[in-house]
C-alpha cells in the first residue's frame, strides 16, 4: 500500500494533521489500534493553563514565551502560537466542532470534582465562566438524571459552592432510562446519549428541566450529542432557564464526538482509516523511514513519502518501559528519558513526576531521531513528544493541535 502521508495514531493530533492534509488532496492513511484518549476528553481544550511554579495562567500567549527549550512551543516558535491557535479553532469548527474561547485568554471550565481549571477553548454549550469573575449572585441548579451515578454530585455542589455560588441539586425522572438503570454498568454518559436520539425525548427531558423555576441557570449532565450537536443544541433551546452541560466522569460524550466529527470529516474528504491495526515495525534506511509493517496486514509493506507519529504517551502506549528503560515501541527512536529509574516519579503522587516529561526526541520541526540520526520523512507530534508535562501544565490538547498543523505546513510545501 502506497500513501502520501500514513499517520499512526487516531487520536486528537492524527485527526488534526490527517484532515488537513486530506482536504489538501493528499492520500492519507490513519492507521488506529484502539480507542483514544479523546474519549477521556473534558470538553475543553487546553492550550496554557499553569506555570513551571503551578501558578495558574490567565493571558496564554504571554506565558508561552517563556517556556523551556524542549516544550513544542518554543520549538514551534512562540510568535506562530497565535496564528496556529485561530486556525486550530477553524479546522475543529468545520469537522462540526463549535468552540468559544480565544488563545489571548484563559477561561475556566468546571471539572467533574467542581473544581475550576482553566482552559482555551471549549464546545459550545459546556458550562465556563471568566477568570476573575464573581459568582456569589448566580442560583443555579445541578439537574441529574436518577441513578446516574458518574456525576459526583456532592463533589460539584462543595466545589462551586466554594466559589460563591447558591447551587441546588435536583434530579428528572423519565422511564426512557429505567432499562439501562437496572445494571449500573450500563448508566454511562455514552450509554445515555444513545437514548437520547428523538425529539420526543428530549422534548419530555426539557418539560421536566422546564418544571424547576427561580433559577439562573441549570446545569446538566453533558450526555446529549454522541454523534453531532443536534440533540445537545435543541435541550439548550427548549430550556427556557439558560442550560448549560457539565462533564460527568469518562467515558466522555463530547470526546467520543470529537473523534467521531474529526475522522468522518477525514473520510469525506477521501482519507482512509486502517482500524485494529498495530504498527509492530519497519525499516528506516539512510535517515528515511522505508515502510512500516502491521499485525493484520502481515504480507503488506505500508509505505508513504511521509510518516507521522501520533501514537500518544504511556496511557496509549506510544511510550513503554520496562524495569531499566523508557522507549519508544515501533521504530525504538530516541527518547529523552534518565535511566535512573529512581529519578522517574515522586513519591507524592501529587508531585510533578519527571516521567512526564519524557517522549521522543525531535528536532525543531520534530523529526524523530534514531541513534542520533534525523529521520528526515517522519515527524513526531501530541503527546509522544517531549518537553512538557500535559498534567501539570494543562497544555495536552494544544500540543496536540498545533504540533500537528505546524508538520502539516512542513509536508504541503
Amino acid at each position: 500500500m502506497k500513501f502520501d502521508t500514513i499517520i499512526i495514531g487516531g487520536g486528537l493530533s492524527g485527526l488534526t494533521a490527517a484532515n488537513v492534509l486530506a482536504t489538501k488532496g493528499q492520500r492519507v492513511a490513519i492507521i488506529t489500534n484502539g480507542q483514544s484518549s479523546l474519549h477521556f476528553a473534558s470538553g475543553s481544550f487546553d492550550l496554557l493553563g499553569y506555570d513551571a511554579n503551578g501558578k495558574e495562567i490567565e493571558k496564554t500567549l504571554e506565558a508561552i514565551k517563556y517556556l523551556n527549550a524542549k516544550h513544542p512551543y518554543t520549538k514551534i516558535g512562540a510568535e506562530k502560537i497565535a496564528l496556529l491557535a485561530n486556525e486550530a479553532q477553524v479546522l475543529l469548527n468545520s469537522c462540526g466542532i463549535q468552540t468559544i474561547g480565544s488563545a489571548e485568554r484563559n477561561h475556566y471550565r468546571i471539572t467533574p470534582m467542581g473544581t475550576l481549571k482553566p482552559t482555551w477553548i471549549s464546545i459550545k454549550g459546556m458550562a465556563t465562566c471568566k477568570m476573575g469573575e464573581k459568582l456569589a449572585h448566580k442560583k443555579v441548579a445541578l439537574v441529574n438524571i436518577a441513578g446516574f451515578l458518574d456525576l459526583p454530585t456532592n463533589f460539584i455542589l462543595a466545589g462551586l459552592s466554594n466559589c460563591g455560588l447558591n447551587i441546588e441539586l435536583k434530579s428528572i425522572h423519565l422511564k426512557e432510562f429505567d432499562y439501562i438503570r437496572r445494571n449500573p454498568t450500563e448508566m454511562r454518559a455514552t450509554n445515555i446519549a444513545k437514548v437520547i436520539h428523538d425529539k420526543n425525548l428530549i422534548e419530555r427531558i426539557a418539560i421536566e428541566i422546564n418544571k424547576l423555576s427561580g433559577y439562573d441557570t441549570i446545569l446538566f449532565p453533558a450526555v446529549a450529542g454522541l454523534r453531532n450537536s443536534t440533540e445537545d443544541e435543541m435541550l439548550r433551546k427548549l430550556v427556557t432557564t439558560p442550560l448549560y452541560y457539565i462533564m460527568p466522569m469518562p467515558p466522555s460524550v463530547m470526546g467520543v464526538r470529537v473523534a467521531m466529527t474529526m475522522m468522518n470529516s477525514f473520510k469525506a474528504h477521501g482519507g482512509v482509516e486502517l482500524v485494529s491495526n498495530r504498527i509492530n515495525g519497519g525499516k528506516i534506511n539512510d535517515g528515511e523511514v522505508q515502510y512500516l509493517t502491521a499485525d493484520h496486514l502481515p504480507e503488506e509493506k505500508l509505505k508513504a513519502d511521509n510518516y507521522i507519529l501520533a501514537t500518544g504517551s504511556f496511557m496509549s502506549q506510544g511510550l513503554v518501559s520496562d524495569y531499566e528503560h523508557i522507549f519508544e515501541p515501533i521504530l525504538n527512536l530516541d527518547v529523552h528519558a534518565s535511566s535512573n529509574r529512581e529519578e522517574w516519579s515522586e513519591e507524592s503522587v501529587f508531585e510533578p513526576q519527571a516521567y512526564m516529561n519524557y517522549g521522543v526526541a525531535t528536532d525543531s520541526k520534530f523529526h524523530p531521531f534514531k541513534k542520533d540520526i534525523t529521520i528526515t520523512n517522519m515527524y513526531a507530534i501530541g503527546s509522544v513528544l517531549e518537553g512538557h508535562n500535559h498534567i501539570k501544565q494543562a497544555d495536552g490538547t494544544g500540543v496536540s493541535l498545533l504540533t500537528a498543523l505546524q508538520v502539516t505546513k512542513d509536508i504541503l510545501k
